[in-house]
């Protein structure tokens, strides 16, 4: 009778996701500075209409977009935190009082961090395997590391861009086309990130 041997993942496998991962998460970076960047001052902290969900007893009131930005990078801080704490832990920034210069830059500085916590996590960089779990929130079952940590990374943060690129349509402050189309080329978008072939690059 013989048994079968357990195999690890190659270790170049391995290393190329978490290569992956990071220039993902700099291309994602790269379109929330876009917006930032092409955004109509006069929307940063304009009011969103007030709105009334089925079955609610009062109305609630919408995030200002200044205030979107500064929960994306705040969340993101607390990721860093909760999984990977030996990193430094970026400022957190305040939604009434954060101009949009002061989020392009806390923004850079976290995506920096959950690029260092990706790599450490999925592998691809000297401390490979430092960050073993993954926690959205102290309410929440840490994951162990993974694709789905970057994936929810992801979807949370295209939630939030999908709500100002609405907010700003709403508003009256619509978005120029080579923003609003510019963020799904992702072949530009990578090689603005420093990989010049774009998506799919082993380099």
């Amino acid at each position: 009778m013989t048994t079968r041997q357990r195999t690890n993942p190659q270790p170049k496998v391995h290393t190329q996701l978490g290569r992956t991962a990071v220039q993902i998460f700099a291309a994602n970076e790269r379109m929330n500075q876009m917006l930032i960047e092409h955004l109509d001052p006069a929307a940063w902290i304009a009011k969103p209409p007030t709105a009334k969900p089925p079955g609610a007893t009062r109305n609630t009131t919408p995030r200002t977009i200044a205030a979107i930005f500064t929960h994306m990078h705040n969340v993101r801080c607390k990721w860093v935190r909760l999984s990977a704490p030996h990193l430094k832990v970026p400022r957190q920034l305040n939604r009434a009082h954060c101009t949009p210069q002061q989020a392009r830059a806390g923004l850079a500085e976290s995506a920096a961090r959950c690029a260092e916590m990706l790599a450490e996590a999925l592998g691809g960089c000297e401390d490979e395997g430092r960050v073993e779990k993954f926690l959205r929130d102290g309410w929440a079952r840490p994951w162990p590391v993974g694709v789905e940590m970057l994936c929810y990374m992801l979807s949370h943060e295209a939630h939030h861009r999908g709500q100002v690129c609405m907010l700003a349509h709403q508003l009256g402050f619509r978005l120029p086309t080579k923003v609003a189309s510019g963020i799904w080329n992702w072949e530009r978008l990578w090689k603005e990130c420093g990989s010049p072939c774009g998506p799919g690059d082993d380099s």
